[in-house]
Parts: C-alpha cells; sequence; structure tokens
C-alpha cells in the first residue's frame, strides 16, 4: 500500500461509515413496505446478536461492573429502544429524505444536553446553530407536500426529532461508560438489550405478524442486521482510531447529504424549492455550530469549540 493511499484510506474509511449509517433509511423504508416496522427492528437486532453469536465469539459474555447496570439499562432504552421505535414511526409518516435531513440536529443536541448535564462549555454559535437549524426543520416540515413516501411528514419530521432526543440519551450515557468498556461492548450489550425489549411487542395486537416471504425486504432487515450495525461501526472505529475526533466528527454531518440522495435515487424522493432552501438553513446552522470563535462568555459560561461538546 503506498503512503498516499494509506494516508487516504482513514477518511475513505470515515465516508463508508456515514455512508452505511445513511443507507439505513432507505432499507428500512424497503423493509417496511412488507413486514410490520415492529418485526423489522426485532429483526434487525436478532440478527445483529445471532452474527455476534456466531462470528464475534468473544463477545458473547457481557461482563460488567453491578454499579453501571442502571447506565448500561438507560443506555439501551435510549438506543435502540425508545430510539427505534420514534424512528421506525417516522419513517411510516415521512421520507428517508426528510428523516435523514433530521439526524443532522444530533450533534448540536448532544452539545446543548452537554452543557446542561454534563457542565461542558457551550459555544454561542452552537446555540444560534441550533436554532437555526430548528427554524430549518419547521420550514423543512412544514412546506412538504403530502405523497406516498410521506403520508404526514409533519408528524413524521417530529417523530424523527424525538429519536434524536432519545439518541442524546445514548450519547450522553455514552461519555459516563465509554472510559470503562469499549465501544464494541456497548454495542454488543445493546444488539442484546434491544432484541429481549422488542421480543414482547411482537405479541401486542398492534403488531401484523408476518404472513409472506419477501427476498428484497428479507435482505434489507439482514443488511440492517450485519452492515449497517456492524459494517458502519467497524469503519468510523477504525478512522477514528487514525485521524483526530474532531474530524472524524465533522464525517456525520454527510448523513443528511447521502441520504437525500439515495431517497431521491431509490426511492423516488422529491422535495419542493421550498425544501431545498429548508435545507439549506439547516446545513448552514449545522455548519454555524461547527465552527469555532474566539473565547467569549455565553450567559456567564465560558465558550469552547462545539467539536468539544460534541
Amino acid at each position: 500500500m503506498s503512503p498516499a493511499t494509506k494516508r487516504l484510506l482513514p477518511y475513505l474509511s470515515l465516508v463508508c461509515a456515514t455512508l452505511l449509517w445513511s443507507s439505513s433509511f432507505i432499507a428500512l423504508k424497503v423493509a417496511f413496505r412488507v413486514y410490520d416496522p415492529m418485526v423489522v427492528i426485532f429483526g434487525r437486532l436478532f440478527v445483529a446478536t445471532l452474527f455476534i453469536l456466531i462470528v464475534l465469539k468473544p463477545l458473547r459474555n457481557l461482563r460488567f461492573r453491578k454499579g453501571d447496570l442502571k447506565y448500561l439499562v438507560f443506555m439501551g432504552l435510549c438506543e435502540p429502544g425508545l430510539y427505534f421505535l420514534f424512528e421506525a414511526t417516522a419513517l411510516e409518516y415521512t421520507s428517508a429524505s426528510q428523516a435523514g435531513m433530521i439526524t443532522g440536529t444530533l450533534p448540536l443536541i448532544v452539545g446543548i444536553a452537554a452543557w446542561i448535564f454534563l457542565k461542558e462549555t457551550l459555544n454561542i454559535r452552537t446555540i444560534l446553530g441550533f436554532m437555526l437549524a430548528l427554524v430549518g426543520i419547521a420550514l423543512l416540515s412544514g412546506s412538504s407536500e403530502i405523497t406516498a413516501n410521506a403520508p404526514d411528514p409533519l408528524f413524521g419530521n417530529f417523530m424523527e426529532f424525538l429519536a434524536m432526543v432519545a439518541a442524546t440519551g445514548y450519547i450522553i450515557s455514552l461519555k459516563k461508560l465509554s472510559d470503562r468498556y469499549s465501544s464494541l461492548f456497548l454495542t454488543t450489550f445493546q444488539a442484546f438489550f434491544g432484541t429481549l425489549f422488542y421480543f414482547p411487542i411482537l405479541f401486542l395486537p398492534t403488531t401484523q405478524s408476518p404472513t409472506v416471504m419477501n427476498p428484497l425486504s428479507a435482505f434489507a432487515i439482514v443488511y440492517l442486521g450485519v452492515f449497517v450495525t456492524f459494517g458502519a461501526y467497524g469503519s468510523y472505529n477504525y478512522g477514528v482510531s487514525q485521524v483526530p475526533a474532531s474530524q472524524a466528527t465533522a464525517f456525520i454531518n454527510l448523513i443528511p447529504v447521502f441520504t437525500v440522495i439515495m431517497g431521491v435515487l431509490i426511492l423516488d424522493d422529491r422535495l419542493t424549492m421550498i425544501q431545498y432552501g429548508a435545507v439549506a438553513v439547516v446545513f448552514t446552522g449545522i455548519y454555524l455550530s461547527q465552527t469555532k470563535q474566539k473565547p467569549a462568555l455565553v450567559t456567564g459560561i465560558p465558550t469552547a469549540g462545539a467539536g468539544d461538546s460534541s
């Protein structure tokens, strides 16, 4: 491998991770066309669990400190528990493109939550960027047209926003646990916890049991369980190990871009001109939150770069 290729490989890995995460919205939409969303989510987590048991044998035995159990359970409740509940509902009512756009607000929400709960410093531009992104989301949702892929985009986009709130709870708890457990261990715990969490939901009257075998939708579930869960993780983990964390985090902002492109090309999603303007507003807010400024005081709190709190 040439030196130039070796230098480029971490960045290609980060792009690969964001592509895989972006494709999860498309795969979920494909699977939801045939199977009940709760069946799809359970299947995704069950496949991930089987993958761990069969392939990743060293991770079959989860060991953790008793005092950490409450934090691990809270993490699991936030994600995959509530996160997938909200996201599954969101993708029933809004398009993959719009849902993907809303994921771009996650670093901003995490920054606000870290300031509130972890007493981390907050940049004035993060606050302004967060507010601007919310305006963009409101504009994106309010100008949405009802289509087959988005029968109720306003409600669906709100559910996706709640999914980002749940993901924030996961990330905040992860900050507390990541110094004692590896990311792969925590991913494994999530897979097991999520399988147990969603198994009883399969028997609720509101959950429709599978009646047909659709190869494409079934493959989408396997793809979500193996490639998205572990492929994206492996690629992102390698990238983070080779480049500064702040640079790696910036690649997450590519997820909305890739999701919109995939949604248009694969699912035939369509955005209006007003919505494209709303997308620009959201990206402006995200960009604003990622830029640094000279030290100042925000309501008495010293500022820091956005990368320090996301």
